[in-house]
């Protein structure tokens, strides 16, 4: 039997292309990535990431490296549910969500590459496998962009191989995000599907009426209109408001998804670097099936890949604006609307540690 023998957690701080923004979040300007690379006693190593909006990726690295490679040195690397729940367990008091959620999904993600590569499989064919070329759309974080703006980047979008779009909304005054809707139907056609995302930016009254205005438009989901600890205002949202609800980046377990799917979201939306990783992942992805509901994904679009490429309930993969090609060998490809899992033993993420180097925190 291997042992887990190395942790390596390493932290970096990515700089955008471009200032981005959104209408909670404020301007971006750079993005943590805090990484977790595991080696056993065979040689064999697996890699796990995690990511934040620019701030708290020191707290992420620490309590990995610090508090949580102690407790898992010398374990069998192939039994992660039993190391996920004492994990889980260790650290609810004293951290349940927030940066553990973080530092647990980087280390979970790394296991479950271990153990594909050590069975010589792709990790979707690993978690069941489903079908390897996933529905995709281009996730624009680009509040800031004027109609026009907007139009031209989903003119490169489109020519780089998307086929679907979500843009977002929250600005000050409804009339401009419904201007920008306008502008993207009256550019695309009403086939385009789009999406808009307003992340957290309303109260639930204002998200109703923001809902109604964006009707007629046959958005395929209105995303996070309010924060997702209310599941009585999205229930309120989708039955008033008439669109198809999105939530679940901001929720860190299982636990919560139930509560916000019998709350009334519709594309359950988690993201395998803070829900706890690969293993939550794949329970709230099947959550969602038991309630006959498609599943999406938030972020991390080289790995959440094949994570939805063993799920028969998968909607669409978010290309997130947070995208890592420029510090991975092989960038995910998108042809034709759709993204495809590799079909490498593991994730097949492999990191150009080298540049990466370059830009460590």
């Amino acid at each position: 039997m291997a042992t887990l023998d190395r942790v390596q957690t390493d932290h970096y701080l990515i700089p955008l292309p471009r200032a981005l923004e959104d209408s909670m979040h404020g301007t971006m300007t750079v993005f943590e990535v805090v990484t977790a690379r595991v080696t056993d006693s065979d040689g064999a190593t697996g890699v796990g990431y995690t990511f934040t909006c620019g701030v708290n990726g020191g707290a992420i690295a620490d309590i990995l490296a610090r508090e949580m490679t102690p407790m898992v040195l010398g374990r069998d690397p192939a039994m992660i549910e039993a190391i996920w729940k004492d994990l889980w367990w260790a650290f609810h008091y004293g951290g349940r969500g927030g940066p553990t959620a973080l530092a647990l999904s980087a280390l979970d993600m790394a296991l479950w590459d271990l153990k594909a590569v050590k069975a010589g499989l792709p990790l979707y064919q690993l978690l069941g496998g489903y079908d390897p070329k996933v529905p995709c759309y281009a996730g624009g974080i680009d509040l800031d962009l004027t109609p026009s703006e907007l139009v031209d980047q989903t003119h490169e979008n489109i020519a780089n191989g998307h086929r679907a779009i979500k843009m977002k909304v929250g600005r000050d005054l409804l009339r401009e995000d419904v201007a920008k809707i306008v502008a993207m139907r009256d550019a695309f056609g009403p086939d385009l599907p789009l999406m808009v995302d307003a992340n957290m930016k309303y109260t639930v009254d204002a998200a109703v009426r923001a809902a109604r205005a964006f009707r007629e438009f046959d958005l395929v989901w209105f995303e996070e209109p309010i924060p997702p600890e209310d599941p009585a205002g999205h229930r309120r949202i989708l039955t008033e408001g008439g669109i198809p609800i999105a939530s679940g980046e901001n929720l860190r377990s299982l636990w919560e998804f139930r509560t916000a799917i019998e709350g009334g979201v519709t594309f359950p939306e988690p993201d395998v670097t803070n829900c706890g990783g690969v293993t939550p992942f794949m329970k709230i992805a099947r959550l969602a099936e038991a309630f006959h509901l498609p599943v999406t994904s938030h972020g991390a679009h080289d790995i959440t890949v094949h994570l939805l490429a063993a799920c028969p309930n998968r909607s669409y993969l978010e290309a997130h604006g947070f995208g890592l090609d420029n510090y991975v060998e092989t960038p995910l490809a998108i042809t034709e609307g759709h993204a495809i899992a590799r079909d490498v033993p593991g994730h097949g993420v492999a990191f150009d540690w080298d540049k990466l180097e370059r830009v460590r925190a």
